[in-house]
């Protein structure tokens, strides 16, 4: 009798097990056949412009995902309109869209660059706040088996005075406990009011092409982002502690800046001389 106790216990066992297989079998044919996704592949960007009249076109990144994505074949075509109540930016002033629509083809494997244009006209730098701009897809057409995932992105709008520092430097660069150091070097200019140095700190001999340090000209308040020292070369962090400012009349450029030591941090105060 208990062996064929335990016989029946072991049946009933078998029996259990394969209905749970059944089920997640099911379950993995229920997701295949489920939607796909049309939509931002980014949750938020930033885009700086020169606010001197000029447009900037920004490209937002639009995707088909989903779990056949791969087998959809028709093109897609993607409505995208703007959350007002989201948005603090406001069209015709700070942003214009040409077209709403952008179609994803099954040729270029369903991915697609939409088009919105940064207005800076009649805008004055720099603004009390960066105006954000929220784009949501509307709806996804082409294919009964897509729909937009619902997601939206925020645009940041960032408004720059025209900069331009890049050139040719006298340096007088001071340390916190007194130490200072003097040399010439040429600024570069990377980005839209971003700019490198050649030399940090009180070393004025590179010893690769990134040893110096990145800072950030915003209608003449300079700001040192955080960053690794020398480009990366060591792992010390290297960052602003103050804001630092150009003279708009002599060109004269001052930055501070922090750099972290294991035995503690040391805060340099550099002036920057046009040459």
């Amino acid at each position: 009798m208990k062996n064929l106790k335990y016989i029946l216990i072991f049946l009933l066992s078998i029996g259990i097990f394969n209905s749970c297989l059944i089920d997640n079998e099911t379950n993995v044919e229920d997701n295949d056949a489920g939607p796909n996704f049309a939509g931002f592949e980014d949750p938020f960007m930033i885009r700086t412009g020169i606010a001197d009249g000029s447009e900037y076109a920004i490209a937002v990144k639009v995707k088909l995902t989903g779990p056949t994505h791969l087998d959809v074949t028709n093109d897609i075509t993607v409505t995208i309109g703007v959350d007002q109540a989201s948005s603090t930016a406001v069209e015709g002033t700070h942003y214009r869209i040409d077209n709403p629509t952008i179609t994803l083809t099954a040729e270029n494997n369903h991915l697609g660059l939409f088009e919105l244009t940064m207005l800076t006209d009649g805008i004055v730098a720099p603004l009390d706040e960066s105006p954000v701009v929220v784009l949501e897809v509307v709806s996804a057409s082409g294919d009964n088996n897509v729909i937009n995932n619902g997601k939206k992105i925020d645009i940041t709008l960032n408004y720059a005075c025209p900069s331009d520092l890049a050139g040719d430097y006298s340096v007088v660069t001071v340390r916190d406990d007194g130490a200072y150091n003097s040399w010439t070097e040429t600024i570069t200019e990377i980005g839209v009011g971003h700019y490198k140095t050649q030399y940090v700190g009180l070393w004025d001999t590179p010893l690769n092409p990134d040893y110096g340090f990145d800072f950030l000209d915003v209608c003449d308040k300079i700001t040192v982002p955080l960053q690794d020292l020398a480009g990366g070369l060591y792992s010390n962090d290297v960052y602003g502690h103050a804001e630092g400012n150009v003279d708009p009349v002599t060109g004269v450029i001052t930055i501070m800046y922090t750099i972290e030591f294991t035995a503690g941090n040391s805060e340099y105060t550099a002036v920057y001389t046009p040459l």
